[in-house]
């Protein structure tokens, strides 16, 4: 069987009546509010990021948690503030990841969280530098019954790795790799979905068919193929890879750069999906890096009061009218991954 639908079947046996209800009143408030420029919110969200940690083990140059630049706590998320929100949210939701930003494997309860969000048929993802995936580890990671395992791999050889992800080990990412599928193999499991994310920039854009190559060597399900985020754009930058295919951003007057993202009044992600941040913060999207755009806590409120307060219904309306003027969004694009 074909290896992504394989995945695909595993993600829609995590429907149930509740979830596909909740879905079709998220779809139908979306449509109604892009049609007439209103913000209509019905229903729970059907995705959500969690934030397990803020810190990390690599120094990566567009990242926050690598340039250790937030201006928010660094931290570990408390577990039974994870579980408060599980079991809030459970009955609607179809889809978690565990991740925000930081290294998820760095969290001590990490896999008592898998392992809960399992239980309640919720289908389970994660993205990692796989430095942690030590045979121990590995093995908890696919007892765990997590769903989908993204390792961000962004060189084949060292020298390349390293341009990008600086301190890494790209020899660790691959042992840590063939751990993985070893335990799938050992203990017959089809889970995780193993995904090689290969974030394209200049320096490693050459690699992008080697990448292809030992995903399928060492029996990796996809590759998926990543635009990079740049934070100072405007006058270019040597991470902009030169195939325009694999850029967020291009020339415009002069040596100007701007996004290829048009920036429409509407954002589907406002409505499916929100983020929680390690410290109990609720955020509107993964481009909300720094928390700038707090719309509530789950230290103070649950969830659903936070999603139907006036403050992000306000923010649903600002998208709705003016977008291109919302710091966060001046980056975003959609479509960002090109899977290969």
């Amino acid at each position: 069987m074909n290896k992504n639908f394989q995945d695909g079947i595993n993600f829609l046996s995590k429907l149930t009546a509740k979830r596909t209800i909740n879905s079709l009143k998220i779809f139908l408030s979306f449509y109604l509010s892009k049609i007439l420029k209103r913000s209509f919110h019905w229903g729970m969200p059907m995705s959500l990021s969690f934030e397990p940690t803020t810190s990390c083990n690599l120094r990566c140059p567009e990242c926050p948690s690598g340039l250790r630049s937030f201006n928010r706590p660094t931290g570990m998320a408390d577990p039974e503030l994870f579980k408060q929100l599980i079991n809030e949210l459970h009955p609607q939701l179809l889809y978690l990841l565990l991740y925000f930003q930081g290294e998820p494997f760095l969290h001590p309860h990490f896999f008592e969280m898998i392992k809960l969000a399992h239980q309640k048929k919720i289908y389970t993802a994660t993205s990692t530098n796989a430095h942690y995936l030590n045979e121990e580890n590995a093995r908890k990671t696919v007892e765990s019954g997590l769903d989908r395992l993204i390792i961000s791999i962004d060189g084949t050889t060292q020298e390349t790795y390293e341009a990008y992800r600086i301190g890494g080990n790209l020899e660790k990412v691959i042992q840590g790799t063939k751990n993985i599928i070893k335990w799938k193999k050992k203990l017959k499991s089809k889970t995780p979905h193993v995904i090689f994310q290969f974030l394209v920039v200049r320096p490693n854009e050459h690699q992008i068919e080697e990448v292809k190559q030992l995903a399928k060597t060492l029996g990796v399900d996809e590759v998926g193929l990543k635009t990079a985020q740049i934070y100072n754009y405007e006058n270019g930058s040597p991470l902009i890879p030169t195939q325009q295919k694999y850029a967020r951003y291009k020339k415009a007057s002069g040596d100007k750069y701007i996004i290829k993202s048009k920036l429409e009044n509407h954002c589907w992600k406002m409505w499916h999906s929100s983020v929680v941040t390690q410290d109990g913060k609720i955020v509107p999207c993964c481009f909300d890096k720094d928390a700038d755009h707090v719309l509530g806590s789950i230290n103070k409120n649950s969830f659903k009061e936070v999603l139907k307060s006036p403050e992000y219904n306000s923010f649903r309306n600002n998208i709705l009218a003016y977008r291109r003027k919302i710091e966060m969004c001046k980056n975003c694009t959609e479509g960002s991954k090109v899977w290969g």
